[in-house]
């Protein structure tokens, strides 16, 4: 009776059903009896997940869902969708939204990364703010993936996302903006397992591999097996999941808002800088890795090899008492000490006000060769000055990405954008 039971289930599930497995599931479901009434679900397709996630594991299945019930009192996850409102800034310059369902039924999440401002969103809004925005929006797809289920008759539990990541530039690569993005996904993982079905990567510039290398570490490997990033057709691509009435006309579909908007920008918050008059803070606090003195009239040099075309150099600074004189260089040969004026400059070297507010930057080092960050306090010539600051070498990312039919894979190197 009990292989009767869960036959059906563990096919669709797990691909393959056993007694051992199904044995497996019943001790779990007896061993959390005391948490069952306080979860957001009690069925055995709720329940699975967390197995899954955990490879049958009851011991570290049991450890993850506990944690994940605190989660949910701690954020008050319950009540997030109909007792808690993001921010003004939030709801109009944090892009995306959810739109259609593909052609099994799951709810689709658009993001549309080129004109997102991570900076001026981080100092209008607390991170605090992003974190439970982004646990909302989990809450309403499930919330939609259960009424699916009600509707289709059969268990809808899992989302397909499509990123746009057209316009991806150094901006979006500022590093307080990865770092929550990579909580982000590290929350999504702990508390939403197998929650998605697949992600759909469209128009990848040639950054996208560096922005990839720098979150993919927070990702378990069968996550990023259900990453896909389409070349030149991915208009074609997208319609064999997604039916055209499903799909926004702007991505190849036939979907548009009532008043005929290709964007449908009723469900998909398309955004763009935001306004200064959102900001509340000047900028966000850094922990920085490494100090030095740079004495009066005099300047101090960084070397930083880049061996390959495509990396990005990153840096974040900040001086005490007074501005400092940056910029950066590019010479041949490492170790021999130039002045500026023998090297080749590719960011303009000024002053900053980094006693005022710190600054960042980064550079997409187009050509090998050693890049010199220099700090210059030559025209000083009584006040030494203290710099904090951190540097990055950010390489690009050979991504790998299956092809959603399990053909040929791709291979995005540096410098590709597509197949």
């Amino acid at each position: 009776m009990m292989f009767a039971r869960f036959k059906m289930m563990f096919e669709i599930s797990i691909g393959h059903q056993g007694e051992e497995e199904m044995d497996v599931f019943d001790k779990f479901r007896e061993r959390i009896q005391d948490i069952l009434p306080q979860l957001p679900a009690q069925h055995d397709h709720f329940l699975l997940r967390w197995l899954r996630a955990r490879n049958f594991n009851i011991q570290k299945s049991e450890a993850m869902l506990r944690k994940h019930l605190e989660f949910r009192k701690q954020m008050k996850v319950d009540t997030i969708t109909t007792e808690w409102r993001p921010p003004e800034v939030i709801e109009k310059y944090l892009s995306g939204g959810m739109c259609g369902h593909d052609r099994e039924g799951s709810p689709i999440w658009y993001d549309v990364i080129g004109p997102m401002d991570p900076k001026g969103l981080f100092l209008s809004a607390a991170k605090q703010d992003f974190i439970k925005s982004k646990i909302r929006d989990c809450e309403i797809l499930q919330k939609d993936c259960s009424l699916q289920s009600q509707r289709l008759g059969r268990n809808v539990e899992s989302i397909t996302m499509i990123y746009d990541v057209e316009g991806l530039g150094l901006k979006h690569l500022w590093k307080p903006a990865i770092e929550t993005f990579g909580e982000l996904l590290q929350m999504f993982e702990d508390n939403y397992p197998e929650a998605l079905k697949r992600l759909f990567v469209i128009k990848a510039p040639k950054l996208f591999p560096v922005a990839y290398n720098l979150v993919k570490h927070f990702l378990c490997e069968n996550t990023r097996q259900k990453i896909f990033i389409l070349g030149d057709n991915w208009q074609e691509m997208l319609l064999k999941y997604i039916d055209p009435e499903e799909l926004p006309a702007m991505y190849g579909g036939k979907l548009t808002d009532p008043d005929g908007d290709p964007r449908c920008r009723t469900w998909i918050n398309h955004v763009g800088p935001v306004p200064t008059s959102y900001y509340v803070r000047d900028h966000v606090k850094v922990d920085y890795e490494q100090c030095l003195t740079v004495s009066r009239g005099s300047s101090q040099q960084l070397e930083y090899e880049i061996l390959f075309p495509g990396c990005v150099l990153r840096w974040q600074f900040a001086s005490e008492g007074a501005d400092i004189g940056f910029g950066v260089f590019l010479k041949a040969k490492k170790g021999e000490r130039q002045k500026a004026a023998q090297m080749q400059e590719v960011v303009l070297s000024q002053r900053y006000n980094a006693h005022l507010v710190p600054e960042d930057g980064s550079l997409t080092c187009e050509r090998p060769g050693v890049y010199v960050l220099r700090f210059d306090n030559t025209y000083s010539i009584f006040q030494a000055k203290q710099i904090s600051f951190t540097v990055e070498v950010l390489l690009p990312d050979q991504v790998q990405s299956p092809q959603p039919n399990g053909g040929t894979s791709i291979r995005l190197n540096e410098g590709s954008n597509g197949q």
